[in-house]
């Protein structure tokens, strides 16, 4: 099995974008009255998605911090299946894309849920992830600053 090198390689921000984007070109045909409601909500918590996953990524150096942000992708999804919901009842999508996009959500939430319960598996030592950044601090230290 390969190393994640980036967020993007991780399922659940795969499953997550393609999510996102489906729910996006669903409610583009959604009416205008649900512009700054429903459809702003599910476009906002379906990416919110995406993002936390990303910032949990960032912050794997901290389990605390990585385990904090997955879950609130977690919460996100919730949300995401909630406006889903509100969308099927409205008529807005049939039942068939409520149901698969559904699933993805559930297939998402069981990753997330996965990667917290197992954190020290995506976190830890920073050199077992990337390589090193290289500074020079010893030659800059002898370097004498212009006056402003």
């Amino acid at each position: 099995m390969a190393f994640a090198q980036h967020h993007r390689d991780l399922r659940v921000f795969q499953l997550g974008f393609d999510a996102a984007m489906k729910i996006f070109e669903a409610s583009r045909s959604w009416p205008s009255e649900e512009k700054y409601s429903l459809t702003d909500q599910a476009r906002r918590s379906s990416r919110s998605v995406c993002a936390n996953v990303a910032e949990a990524w960032r912050k794997r150096r901290y389990v605390a911090h990585f385990v904090s942000k997955l879950s609130d992708a977690d919460a996100e999804v919730a949300e995401t299946q909630v406006w889903l919901d509100f969308a099927l009842a409205c008529g807005y999508i049939n039942n068939a894309l409520h149901t698969e996009l559904y699933q993805v959500y559930e297939q998402i939430a069981g990753g997330l849920v996965k990667m917290m319960a197992d954190p020290d598996s995506w976190c830890g030592p920073s050199a077992l992830r990337e390589e090193p950044a290289q500074y020079d601090a010893d030659r800059l230290a002898g370097t004498d600053m212009p006056d402003e």
